[in-house]
C-alpha cells in the first residue's frame, strides 16, 4: 500500500526489510532482527548514496533500520508520533532522534520533554481545499440531507461494515449514508444496496476505498462512523466533524487512547466493538440519538475543531528545516 501512495505522489520509493521484534513469539522475533539487520545494511546504502541532511521518520518496526543507519551516520532525524501513545518501535526510534513531533500535548507522558515538540497532524492537501457545498454537490447531496459517513481504514473494518448491513435500513431511514468498505466487503454492501427499495437505493452510496474523495466525503457529513486510527486525531478536528468512534480491540490500547482523548473534548462518543449490535446501546442507536440532539451535534463540532492543530505538516517541515540547519552550524 505504502508503495502505491507514494508512487502516486511521483516521489521515488525504495523498500527496505525489517520485522517485528515485540509480543510474536521467540521464532519471529529472531527473524524479526535479522531483518532489521539486513534492513540496516540497506538504509545505510540509501543514506550513503541520498546524502541527507535530516531523516524523518514515523512508526512501525519498519522505521528502526532506518533509524539505527541516520544515528550510525551522525544524520539528524526527527520522529513523529501521529498516535498519542508511541508503540515499542517508536519508543526506539525516539531513543535515537533528535526531535519528537507529537500530535497532541497528551504525549507528554511518553516522550521526553527536551526531545517533544507539538505540531499537530499533518492533513493533506485534499482536506485544505474541501468545502462542504463542492463536498455535498460532488456526491449530489441537498444541503438539507443529514449525512452519516461510515468507514474503517483503508482496508475496511468486518465488524462495522456488519452492523451497518444488519441495521441498513433504519440507518437509511435517518440520513443519507456514505459508506466506504474496503475491498473485502464491496461486493456484499453492492449487493444489499441491490435489494433496497428505490428511495433508499438513492441514499447509500457505497465504495470500496476513497483516495483524495475521502476529504469531500468527511466535509459532506454530519457524523462519522470509524476506527481510532491515528488520522481520526487530525483529520475529523480539521474538518470539525463529530464522530462515533469503535476503537479496533486488537490494536492493543493506540486506538482507545485516541478515542478517549476527543471524547473527554466533546468531540466524539466511543463506541466498543463489540457493542455495535446492541439494540439499546449499539450503532444504530447511537446514530439515532446524536442526529436527533442537533445541540448536542453542533456542540461536538464545535469541540471538535478546538481539538486539533490546523497546521501539523507546516510546522513539521518547519522543525525538519530546524533540525537540519542546527546540524548544519555545528
Amino acid at each position: 500500500m505504502e508503495r502505491d501512495l507514494v508512487t502516486r505522489e511521483g516521489i521515488p520509493f525504495q523498500a527496505i526489510c525489517a520485522g517485528a521484534m515485540h509480543g510474536v513469539g521467540a521464532r519471529r522475533a529472531l527473524r524479526g532482527a535479522w531483518r532489521t539487520l539486513w534492513g540496516s545494511r540497506q538504509a545505510l546504502r540509501i543514506l550513503d548514496a541520498f546524502k541527507p541532511q535530516v531523516v524523518f521518520l514515523t512508526g512501525g518496526f519498519v522505521g528502526v533500520p532506518v533509524a539505527v543507519a541516520a544515528w550510525l551516520r551522525r544524520v539528524p532525524s526527527v520522529v513523529y508520533l501521529p498516535d498519542i501513545e508511541p508503540g515499542y518501535a517508536l519508543r526506539f526510534m525516539a531513543r535515537l532522534a533528535t526531535r519528537v513531533a507529537v500530535t497532541t500535548e497528551q504525549s507528554a507522558a511518553f516522550i521526553p520533554k527536551q526531545k517533544m515538540v507539538v505540531t499537530g497532524y499533518p492533513v493533506r492537501d485534499a482536506f485544505t481545499a474541501v468545502s462542504r457545498e463542492s463536498a455535498r454537490q460532488w456526491f449530489g447531496l441537498s444541503e438539507v440531507d443529514r449525512v452519516v459517513l461510515i468507514y474503517g481504514g483503508s482496508k475496511g473494518a468486518r465488524s462495522i461494515n456488519r452492523a451497518v448491513l444488519t441495521a441498513l435500513s433504519d440507518l437509511l431511514d435517518l440520513a443519507v449514508v456514505i459508506h466506504i468498505t474496503g475491498k473485502a466487503d464491496w461486493a456484499e454492501a453492492n449487493a444489499a444496496r441491490a435489494r433496497l427499495r428505490d428511495e433508499q437505493r438513492r441514499r447509500y452510496l457505497v465504495f470500496d476505498y476513497l483516495h483524495d474523495e475521502m476529504a469531500l466525503a468527511m466535509a459532506a457529513a454530519d457524523l462519522a462512523v470509524c476506527r481510532a486510527g491515528a488520522s481520526v486525531l487530525g483529520e475529523l478536528p480539521y474538518l470539525g466533524l463529530p464522530a462515533i468512534l469503535v476503537p479496533y480491540p486488537y490494536a492493543w490500547r493506540y486506538q482507545q487512547v485516541n478515542a478517549s482523548y476527543l471524547a473527554k473534548r466533546g468531540a466524539a462518543v466511543v463506541l466498543q466493538d463489540g457493542q455495535l449490535l446492541d439494540e439499546q446501546a449499539g450503532l444504530l442507536s447511537q446514530v439515532n440519538t446524536l442526529l436527533n440532539s442537533p445541540d448536542h451535534l453542533s456542540a461536538m463540532r464545535q469541540a471538535a475543531q478546538r481539538a486539533g492543530h490546523r497546521s501539523g505538516a507546516e510546522r513539521i517541515a518547519s522543525l525538519l528545516l530546524t533540525v537540519s540547519q542546527a546540524h548544519d552550524q555545528r
